[in-house]
């Protein structure tokens, strides 16, 4: 009985003396870990700026015919050395001169009930100029036509360099951005504590193309008449601000 007693007791002191120890591994409380923060709010806006183009861009280019393809190809050729060098005396430069289509195809005549008869073939050569002297684009479109274009697919407007048409529209935007957080939150008591992000989305697709006309056999006192009007830089930015 005494043994008995004497191991009991040793239990239980042994078990006293551990529970400081299991206390020592209690978990840093959870409020202490957690990331205190305000309203979020997010917002979008797009701005753009408009003005005057100061360059062009004309795709153009010559289509002929020929019984074979060598035929269509030699008439192609000849025409296009005369629009290339009809092109370099408007005073633009090589550069600014690229090829942008070479086509040769069969063409066929399709008669009634009948096959299809091979009637020869076509050429087409097409070619991108830009035009960086607006006052002589009207002149230099007469002057290719003149020198044996017969095909006009587009005209477009752009500018040498957007980089300040950009930054207006960066400022027009982060102005109205800043003032849209502050409606937002006078209207729910709060204010703007900070901007926690914000991004840019930056239009990069270039000026569409105007379609004009096919030009066959043109012959003007005065120059085509071209109105470049105005283009656009636009951009968007999104923003997250942070109320209290």
């Amino acid at each position: 009985m005494k043994k008995t007693l004497s191991l009991s007791a040793a239990v239980l002191i042994l078990g006293f003396a551990a529970a400081p120890v299991l206390a020592q591994s209690t978990p840093v409380p959870v409020e202490k870990t957690m990331i205190q923060e305000g309203t979020i709010l997010n917002l979008s806006e797009t701005a753009e700026v408009k003005s005057a183009p100061d360059v062009a861009f004309i795709t153009f280019g010559v289509v002929t015919e020929g019984k074979t393809a060598q035929e269509a190809m030699a008439a192609n050729a000849a025409q296009m050395n005369a629009v290339f060098a009809a092109v370099k005396k408007q005073g633009i430069a090589d550069k600014n001169v690229q090829t942008s289509g070479l086509n040769l195809n069969a063409v066929y005549d399709y008669p009634q009930n009948s096959t299809p008869v091979l009637r020869g073939y076509q050429a087409s050569n097409q070619i991108s100029v830009r035009v960086e002297d607006l006052s002589k684009l009207g002149v230099s479109i007469d002057a290719v036509v003149k020198a044996g274009i017969n095909q006009i697919n587009g005209i477009s407007f752009g500018l040498k360099d957007s980089s300040k048409a950009a930054d207006q529209a960066r400022l027009d935007a982060t102005k109205t951005l800043r003032a849209r957080a502050d409606l937002y939150a006078k209207s729910l008591g709060l204010t703007v504590k900070r901007i926690k992000v914000l991004t840019e989305n930056a239009d990069t697709s270039g000026p569409r193309p105007v379609p004009m006309y096919k030009a066959m056999a043109m012959d003007r006192a005065e120059a085509t008449p071209i109105a470049g009007g105005e283009v656009s830089t636009s951009l968007t930015l999104n923003a997250v601000f942070e109320l209290e």
